[in-house]
């Protein structure tokens, strides 16, 4: 069950005190968020992804991979933990001890039973607004991946990006793309298999 602690409104400050280095939370509009432990769905793609992702994004020198309990200061009043995000190598200043100071240019939230409102609505919000430049919502439960992007130009608004077929290719992380029905296949390739692949083809213009 998720738990929602709110007398009054936290604060950045409150929450770093409150939630422990072993919890995993979110802080949004003044709410502290406590999450369930993980399913082993959940925690399975988690693995499998993050492997993916601190591979390439190390391989190929674009920043530095955040998994779980890591707090991305958006605003005093909100400060989520995604599953999986990425900070760009020319951003690494905003990574300070604790907790990041800012969006980041990649979040990815993997849906469980109890985050789905703050997965769709909640911190689709906060992202839009913060500036992340895409925001991948994977959810394995209904089988389906949505991967926003953030448009070029003044436009706030996330814009759901075209697939090619069931493939999402990123923009904010050149050359990577995902194969969205592999999130929640029971016979997904192998991380080493499928960064193999990766790191082997040229990356496009």
């Amino acid at each position: 069950m998720v738990r929602r602690h709110r007398v009054g409104a936290y604060r950045f400050a409150d929450f770093l005190e409150l939630v422990q280095a072993d919890q995993k939370a979110d802080l949004i509009d003044g709410a502290i968020y406590m999450a369930s432990p993980e399913n082993t769905q959940h925690n399975a793609v988690v693995a499998w992804l993050g492997a993916l992702l601190q591979t390439y994004v190390e391989a190929k020198q674009l920043g530095r991979l955040m998994v779980n309990k890591v707090a991305f200061r958006l605003t005093d009043l909100t400060s989520p933990e995604p599953d999986l995000a990425v900070v760009l190598a020319h951003r690494l200043s905003t990574v300070k001890h604790g907790y990041v100071d800012g969006p980041p240019d990649v979040a990815i939230e993997v849906v469980s039973p109890d985050s789905v409102e703050r997965d769709y609505e909640d911190k689709r919000l906060r992202y839009e607004e913060a500036g992340v430049a895409e925001y991948w919502i994977l959810d394995p439960g209904e089988k389906c991946a949505t991967f926003l992007l953030r448009p070029s130009g003044p436009a706030a608004a996330f814009t759901e990006a075209a697939l090619e077929g069931t493939v999402f290719r990123s923009r904010a992380l050149p050359g990577f793309w995902l194969d969205s029905t592999w999130v929640w296949s029971e016979t997904r390739p192998t991380a080493l298999s499928v960064i193999q692949r990766l790191l082997q083809e040229p990356t496009r213009g």
